[in-house]
Formats: C-alpha cells, sequence, structure tokens
C-alpha cells in the first residue's frame, strides 16, 4: 500500500519499477559525489536533471522544505569544517551543492516510492540483513520519536514562563539531550523484548 499522500498524486515516476527508480537515484547521486571539489559548471547537469524531475514527480514543497532545512543542519556542521583554511573555501561551496542534490535526489526517490519497495529492492540486491533490519526499525519508529519530542516539547513550554530567545534555546538543548536519552532507553528495551522472542 502507498501512503495516503502518495497515492493522492501518483504519477508515471510513482508507478515505475522500484529497481528503476534506486538505479537511477544511485546513478545521479555517484556522479553528483565525484564532481570536483569546487564549483564548476557540471553541477548544472545534476540540478537541472533534478528541477525537470521535481514537477514531473509532483513532490510538494511542503514535502521537501522541512526536511531539507533538518539535513541542511548536518550538511553545515560538515562543510564549516572546510573553512579550517582559508584555501579551502570553494570546498566549503562545493560540499554544499553536492550534498544538497544528493538529498534532493533521495528526497524524489521517497516521495515516489514506499520505504518498504526500497528495502524489499534492497533484500534482492542482498544487503546485509542487519543494515536492513536497523533500517525498518528506524523508519518504524522514527514518528514514534516525533511524537515523544512534541509531547516533551510541550511539557517544557508549558513549564517555562520566560520568552527570550536564550531560555528557549536551552529548553531546545534540554529536549534534545532527554530524547537522546530516553530513545536510548527505548531502544534497549525493545532490543531485550525482540531477543526474548528469539529473534537474533
Amino acid at each position: 500500500m502507498h501512503p495516503p499522500e502518495i497515492e493522492r498524486r501518483r504519477t508515471w515516476a510513482h508507478r515505475a519499477s522500484p529497481r528503476l527508480k534506486l538505479l537511477a537515484a544511485l546513478f545521479l547521486i555517484i556522479p553528483t559525489a565525484l564532481l570536483p571539489r569546487h564549483p564548476h559548471l557540471l553541477y548544472l547537469v545534476p540540478a537541472v536533471i533534478l528541477l525537470l524531475l521535481w514537477p514531473l514527480c509532483r513532490m510538494p514543497l511542503s514535502y521537501a522544505l522541512p526536511r531539507l532545512l533538518v539535513v541542511e543542519i548536518f550538511i553545515l556542521g560538515i562543510a564549516i569544517l572546510a573553512l579550517v583554511s582559508p584555501a579551502a573555501v570553494p570546498i566549503f561551496f562545493a560540499t554544499l551543492f553536492k550534498s544538497n542534490l544528493c538529498v534532493l535526489a533521495m528526497l524524489l526517490l521517497t516521495w515516489t516510492t514506499p520505504f518498504q519497495d526500497i528495502l524489499q529492492e534492497l533484500r534482492r540486491w542482498r544487503f546485509p540483513p542487519v543494515m536492513l533490519t536497523t533500517l525498518a526499525l528506524m523508519y518504524r519508529y522514527l514518528p514514534v520519536l516525533s511524537e515523544e519530542s512534541r509531547r516533551m516539547a510541550r511539557a517544557r513550554y508549558s513549564r517555562t514562563f520566560s520568552g527570550k530567545r536564550r531560555a528557549a534555546w536551552q529548553n531546545l538543548s534540554l529536549i534534545i539531550g532527554q530524547l537522546f536519552i530516553r530513545s536510548a532507553e527505548r531502544a534497549e528495551r525493545i532490543y531485550l523484548a525482540m531477543c526474548a522472542r528469539g529473534w537474533k
């Protein structure tokens, strides 16, 4: 079954074979990652391909932008490491361009292909079962962690009476830390429960 948001916008990209879409994403991501380590006109090739595919796949901005913004934090964190040397400024911009292009390609893939179909295709490609199980569990419990973080944020804000920006950042850091601890504890409980049921 396709998610409801995909069912409402089914296009030729949604109906295409998962294997074909996965191969297309890999053939787009790998050459993009191998592009020169400085801004170059070759960057326009994957950019134009993605811009042409975007309207054909009918992926809405409301789906792509929040995910791009979340990933952008990690992309900037990695790219800033290149600024240690003043001569590495071109590498900084190249890292930004290539990372965003690769992420956009993955977003188009996940928008047009249910995650279970991607896992099934990776299973046919003989990917390690441990890796596939980890990906499946991660996908299964992401909504649980999202709901947990919303409850924690709501509880924290209901006990905070300061509107200062510094207090907001402190609350956010506390929520992230507590969420990490609770996630580790939940993962341990789930692992023990699975082992008790014969999973290895």
